[in-house]
């Protein structure tokens, strides 16, 4: 379980909540702490106050994946073989060992055709998946996306899901502007004003939500 107690940082306050092994979708208004909430639970950002737990050790001491919404901004290397190979290098894995992973991840993911390319020729959907697949290489425990989804097609977007369910993490954590997405959930999260509104199931918390006057009315109907 991911657990959070007492919770503090910046305008993020969360008294209690947790999160099992599953998808987890956050949603809610832009500036209501999504990608603050998301960069505790990857350990880029560390609580002012309170804590969080990943199976009783802090998100530092897990493996962690994570995709931002622009990950071509953090490419590293010309290739996409290099750009997958990366994390495993920095680990100082074995050579022979990094070309079976990269191999075999791209394989899994089904994204083997691109392998030869060069980032630079890529659109940025590609870029996407290429990012996905690095912050899978390494089977993180703990796998975080922020809003990667939002410049994915339709077909991307349901490449995307099926590679959620082979990546092999035991806790993905989204943010995603997509209702359709967030409904595919084991467990979905409404942030506003810094605090957690509603968790539960995708059909409780819409439900919850359809009834308020903060609930969009385009979430209202794609809901």
């Amino acid at each position: 379980m991911i657990t959070i107690d007492a919770l503090r940082y910046r305008h993020l306050a969360i008294d209690t909540l947790t999160i099992p092994p599953g998808i987890t979708s956050v949603i809610g208004p832009n500036g209501s702490g999504k990608s603050t909430f998301l960069k505790l639970c990857a350990g880029i950002a560390e609580p002012e106050g309170g804590t969080v737990f990943v199976d009783d050790q802090t998100p530092r001491q897990t493996g962690i994946g994570y995709v931002n919404e622009f990950p071509d901004r953090n490419i590293l290397f010309s290739t996409v073989k290099d750009e997958l190979a990366s994390p495993l290098r920095f680990r100082f894995t074995p050579c022979t060992e990094t070309d079976r992973s990269v191999r075999n991840c791209a394989e899994t993911l089904g994204i083997g055709y691109l392998l030869d390319r060069r980032m630079q020729d890529m659109s940025g959907g590609e870029k996407v998946l290429v990012a996905f697949a690095a912050a899978c290489i390494g089977r993180p425990r703990v796998l975080v996306l922020d809003e990667c989804d939002s410049h994915l097609d339709a077909d991307r977007c349901a490449w995307l899901e099926g590679a959620l369910r082979a990546s092999g993490a035991m806790y993905v954590i989204r943010c995603t502007q997509q209702m359709e997405t967030a409904a595919t959930s084991d467990l979905l999260l409404y942030l506003e004003k810094g605090q957690v509104l509603h968790a539960g199931s995708p059909a409780g918390v819409f439900s919850r939500l359809s009834d308020t006057s903060f609930y969009p009315l385009s979430w209202r109907c794609r809901a």
